[in-house]
């Protein structure tokens, strides 16, 4: 008797044990769902795109009413060239390319035609581009007669086996794959050659940022963007002029990836414009996405302890400028520790911020 009791009791806990397990299935089935529909609902837009023109010592007070009007609309044309093309179906990567090619050729902006020159009276432009998908990435530097040096930094990505190429060799590359090639005298202005007599003027000769005699202060004029496309792809963008009076062949963080460019569709795509030194220290780029992926971090914390907490404590308090970004659910974050810095953004509603001063 003791027997069949033992089998009974042996046989309704097992089944209470299966009972309890598809209730756990059940409720784990269940949490999935809801975590996979707030991921669906966190999803604030199908595309966005994001640009900087630099940052820097921006000043309201330190600018003429119509250069504002100037950089307002360089930066809405630049931006809407993105915009229409992720509206049709585009990638991240036309996106981000076609939009800096804009800034690149105004004489606006430390990029293309604008760059700043040299201790020697020469310009030397750096870019990169980065894929979110593929972790690909492309990028150049030291080159003087690339007409658009981030449309280099992609066809290095995209037709060599390699990540960066600079100097002549970059040139010849270019060459070989049709890009437009000037004579260096397309990069002058007269602007920048101030700038140039300015930093040389300076005390102690130091190495100057870029100075804007119209603006009366020094900035970071590098150029940025970012896209997330319908797709779900992301990709970033950096091109720059790197410092006026630079010496030695001196190259920022603008063609490095993971300090001046970065994207991942699995966290985010980010373009800095700042001193490229402490930049490159702190690989900004990379560490919002890196507090993303292994803090769980959203993009706009990441962003903020990076450029407010960590940066300035490199060189110092030297570790100045900013970032644009996009995350993987069209989250678009433009955070700098400067007084200003020329950007703007426009998502899948067609909604357009341009911004240059911290409002």
């Amino acid at each position: 008797m003791r027997k069949y009791v033992l089998i009974f009791f042996s046989s309704l806990l097992l089944f209470s044990c299966k009972k309890q397990d598809k209730l756990i299935d059940s409720e784990i089935k269940e949490e999935r769902i809801k975590d996979l529909k707030l991921t669906t609902e966190n999803k604030t837009a199908q595309f966005s795109i994001v640009i900087h023109g630099g940052a820097g010592y921006i000043k309201k007070e330190n600018i003429s009413s119509e250069k504002e009007k100037e950089y307002r609309a360089k930066l809405e044309e630049a931006i809407k060239v993105g915009y229409n093309i992720l509206k049709n179906g585009g990638t991240s990567l036309d996106a981000v390319e076609k939009t800096i090619n804009v800034l690149e050729d105004s004489p606006l902006f430390n990029a293309g035609k604008g760059a700043v020159f040299t201790h020697e009276g020469t310009n030397e432009h750096d870019a990169s581009i980065m894929d979110g998908k593929t972790l690909n990435a492309g990028a150049s530097a030291g080159t003087k007669t690339i007409k658009n040096p981030i449309s280099l930094a992609r066809a290095v990505m995209e037709k060599s086996p390699h990540v960066m190429l600079s100097g002549s060799g970059a040139e010849i590359f270019a060459e070989e794959q049709g890009l437009e090639i000037v004579e260096p005298s397309y990069f002058y202005t007269e602007p920048q050659m101030k700038s140039l007599e300015h930093a040389k003027n300076a005390e102690k000769n130091k190495v100057s940022l870029f100075y804007d005699s119209e603006i009366k202060d020094s900035k970071f004029g590098t150029v940025g963007c970012v896209a997330l496309d319908k797709n779900g792809n992301l990709a970033a963008g950096t091109s720059t002029g790197g410092m006026t009076n630079k010496r030695w062949g001196r190259i920022g963080d603008s063609p490095i990836i993971g300090a001046g460019t970065y994207a991942n569709n699995s966290t985010c795509g980010v373009s800095s414009t700042g001193w490229g030194e402490y930049f490159i220290r702190g690989m900004v780029a990379y560490d919002i996405s890196a507090l993303m992926a292994y803090k769980g971090m959203p993009l706009a914390e990441a962003a903020n302890e990076v450029i407010q907490k960590k940066l300035p404590k490199i060189g110092d308090g030297a570790g100045e400028g900013g970032i644009i970004a996009i995350d993987k659910n069209g989250h678009m974050v433009m955070e700098f520790n400067t007084p200003g810095m020329f950007r703007a953004t426009m998502n899948d509603k067609g909604e357009l911020y341009v911004g240059m001063y911290k409002d």
